[in-house]
């Protein structure tokens, strides 16, 4: 397995996908915006993951796992923000759960939230 070759397509990935929700939230697709802003997060910590156990990353969608298992340490302020997304990648894989219906400030901030977070995975990678 070419570990490099890995940690390049979750970053080049996470990297699309931020672009995606950006574009989604600034078209009032809130929910699915802040979906894709939980995929980019999973997937910069699926490049941490690859980097540090030098193997493939597991098939979890589970962000503070994912963190753990790549010795990130995360700070309360970073494990809630996680919480808040882990809501919104439930209701777009599983339709029966319903997080709460975010307003575009909030979408925003969140959009922002996820932005700095992946800056600061990228620098740690």
């Amino acid at each position: 397995m070419n570990i490099d070759k890995q940690v390049a397509y979750w970053k080049d990935s996470a990297s699309s996908n931020i672009e995606t929700a950006e574009i989604l939230l600034n078209k009032d697709k809130y929910t699915e915006g802040l979906f894709f802003c939980h995929l980019a997060i999973e997937k910069i910590l699926k490049a941490h993951y690859v980097k540090h156990n030098n193997a493939l990353a597991p098939k979890s969608h589970k962000l503070q796992y994912l963190a753990e298992q790549s010795s990130i340490e995360l700070t309360e302020t970073q494990k809630d923000f996680f919480s808040v997304l882990m809501q919104y990648q439930i209701e777009g894989r599983y339709p029966d759960f319903y997080p709460p219906y975010p307003t575009h400030q909030t979408a925003i901030k969140l959009l922002d939230d996820t932005k700095q977070t992946m800056i600061w995975l990228i620098q740690k990678l």
